[in-house]
């Protein structure tokens, strides 16, 4: 094409058109999967339109098939059914758009989908997005609670009563989006976005009431799964359907099991909470007249003791027992000095009674030579030798006599 043309020599619209659908044309035929969002059958036309919708993408191609061929699921195919299909793509040349040109159309198996949704659950378990430690507490009293639902829908009307039956102050934003069919999907991510971004949002339900397992397919939606995973504000799942659990009860922070639940779980019962205030209230009061009562009797035991209630007793009982002891350190005192008095009487009259001196005063005299020394013996002296005699009185000198004085 660009070898072909050139600013000088520019190819007409119809040409590039016409090379455009030579090129359509080898592509050949394809089966194609997607889900019906429009669906258009006019009373008496020979051709049915539908547009083919891909789940996970916005992107869609218009279908067109002769009656006949729609005939053969014309019972069974509605809008959010989702379809294989078998078809050439046609590029109508006039107009420019490409189209897709169906020889065959099959509805895709409950047991299929249901199949594909269990893949899809695990491989997004694997990732984690169904931890528990990644789900977000649910506040204890909200002031703005975000609703997702369906305009006028019982899920609605549910959460909004009974929430502010239990809690009239609650504030609600609403978002009705579609809950159903091929545009939910879109619609409700683009509703969660929007309330995760509002900073007094505190917390979010995705509210429907039940449906068939086709119905609910864009709660189990890869998008809205992975939309409600990234959301910072805690979000509740409130779809009301028990026996297949869509995948955004696995995601969501909280999983109720109906709206009205939701409304019970997101807010909290004012007559409930008043009731519990009182209760605790009282249970407080008593704790403290308790402990109050147990300190006083406490107070009361400690100053009935003795030594608070007279402690000048202690004090004079102690002073008694001193002054008993005092008085018999006396006693014994006396009484070892008395005896101590009677051994040293006892041992003076033995000393003097022993002594040299109470020997002299009887008369007798101690001779001493002049070197001191005491005789014991007539031997001891010699003829005319000069001796000292001491007597009771005092001491005088004497001289032995010759020697036969001194033999007697």
């Amino acid at each position: 094409m660009a070898n072909a043309s050139s600013a000088e020599a520019p190819l007409p619209v119809g040409k590039v058109s016409a090379l455009i659908g030579g090129w359509v044309d080898r592509l050949g035929e394809v089966w194609v999967e997607g889900q019906i969002a429009q669906l258009n059958r006019r009373p008496g036309a020979g051709m049915v339109f539908l547009t083919l919708r891909d789940p996970e993408r916005d992107v869609s191609l218009t279908v067109t098939c002769f009656r006949q061929v729609f005939e053969q699921v014309a019972d069974a195919v509605q809008e959010g059914a989702r379809v294989i299909v078998r078809a050439k793509p046609e590029w109508y040349t006039a107009r420019g758009t490409l189209s897709l040109r169906a020889s065959e159309l099959r509805l895709v198996g409950l047991g299929e989908l249901l199949a594909r949704l269990e893949q899809l659950k695990r491989r997004l378990f694997a990732e984690g997005l169904f931890e528990d430690d990644r789900k977000k507490p649910l506040p204890f009293l909200p002031g703005c609670v975000g609703l997702v639902t369906g305009r006028g829908s019982a899920a609605e009307r549910d959460v909004l009563e009974n929430a502010r039956r239990r809690w009239p102050a609650v504030r609600f934003e609403v978002r009705n989006v579609l809950v159903q069919g091929p545009q939910a999907v879109g619609q409700v991510c683009a509703a969660v976005r929007e309330l995760d971004a509002l900073p007094e949002v505190e917390v979010i339900v995705v509210a429907r009431g039940g449906g068939s397992v086709e119905d609910l397919l864009p709660f189990s939606d890869e998008e809205l799964v992975r939309t409600v995973a990234a959301a910072r504000t805690p979000v509740v799942s409130a779809i009301g359907h028990e026996p297949d659990r869509p995948l955004l009860d696995f995601v969501a922070d909280f999983r109720a099991s109906t709206p009205t639940d939701a409304a019970k779980r997101v807010v909290p019962d004012v007559g409930e909470e008043l009731a519990r205030v009182r209760q605790l209230r009282d249970r407080a009061r008593r704790h403290v007249l308790n402990r109050v009562e147990r300190e006083s009797a406490g107070l009361a035991s400690v100053r009935s003791r003795p030594v608070l209630a007279a402690p000048t007793e202690a004090v004079a009982a102690r002073g008694a027992e001193v002054d008993a002891l005092v008085e018999r350190a006396r006693r014994v005192l006396g009484h070892r000095l008395d005896h101590a008095q009677t051994d040293l009487g006892h041992a003076l009259a033995r000393v003097v009674a022993l002594s040299p001196l109470a020997t002299l005063e009887r008369g007798y005299a101690v001779l001493q030579k002049a070197d001191g020394s005491v005789l014991t013996d007539p031997g001891q002296a010699g003829a005319g030798e000069a001796l000292r005699a001491r007597v009771a009185g005092g001491a005088f000198e004497v001289r032995v006599a010759g020697e036969g004085a001194a033999g007697d």
